[in-house]
């Protein structure tokens, strides 16, 4: 019994009701009922994950995410985050998160995962890494592919919340298993590739991409920026964190 998970999700509903959110989801006879996979998502919003859980309702399964540490720490988000068995990771120590999430998997559990490992700023895939499919391999279970469309309009980086009743169209797709095989970087190479082909498909059937607006893609006439704009910005945030941290190291040891 979920004493928690349950609970979250019968709240989320509720949330996404109020919102006026308008679903639609395809492919879910591929999620399978029972057993382990990897579930691999894109991620254009912070609530992604909480979006690829309604195709998780006729399958009455639940995703195990793997999250940053921090958000365990946080006292309000920490103890719901237990809760639901998701997996912190110690982006310092990632192997003991790694090994969890592969227990989780070989326990029959499903475990949420994004290859890009952030949000890509331009709604466009970034480059993939290769923990989706090494846990595949190790645990030898299968790699459930999910985009989600739709979900930038909500909550996204660099935009504000647009929280109250926006009754925004949020298309949730679900590809076939993809079944594990060697090399890692070839299978992450496959995954890869079909998730482009579904969010190309995903952005096809969802209907109009205004030109101009904030959270259509530059290939699309948006104001996002393009793939390689968004990549510099994400390199240069990476250099502030890291000589912001680097300041606060040395404060602390003066």
């Amino acid at each position: 019994m979920e004493l928690v998970y349950g609970p979250v999700v019968a709240f989320a509903k509720s949330l996404f009701r109020f919102q006026g959110l308008d679903f639609t989801v395809t492919g879910s006879e591929n999620m399978p009922e029972k057993g382990g996979a990897v579930i691999a998502l894109n991620h254009t919003g912070y609530l992604d994950f909480a979006y690829a859980g309604w195709a998780m309702l006729p399958a009455k399964r639940y995703i195990r995410y793997m999250a940053k540490k921090e958000v365990f720490d946080n006292r309000i988000t920490g103890p719901i985050m237990r809760g639901c068995k998701h997996i912190p990771v110690d982006r310092v120590e990632g192997a003991g998160a790694y090994q969890a999430a592969v227990r989780a998997l070989q326990d029959g559990e499903l475990v949420g995962v994004y290859p890009e490992a952030t949000i890509s700023r331009s709604f466009e895939l970034k480059e993939f890494k290769s923990g989706a499919a090494r846990m595949s391999i190790e645990a030898g279970v299968p790699i459930i592919p999910i985009v989600v469309w739709g979900a930038q309009r909500v909550w996204t980086k660099g935009h504000p919340k647009r929280l109250g009743r926006t009754k925004t169209p949020i298309l949730v797709s679900v590809g076939k298993p993809i079944e594990p095989f060697e090399p890692a970087a070839e299978l992450t190479a496959q995954l890869k590739t079909v998730m482009q082909e579904m969010l190309l498909e995903a952005q096809e059937q969802y209907g109009p991409h205004p030109e101009g607006e904030y959270w259509v893609p530059k290939r699309l006439g948006g104001s996002a920026p393009s793939l390689e704009e968004a990549t510099e910005m994400d390199r240069r945030d990476a250099e502030a964190r890291l000589a912001a941290r680097k300041a606060r190291d040395e404060a602390g040891q003066q």
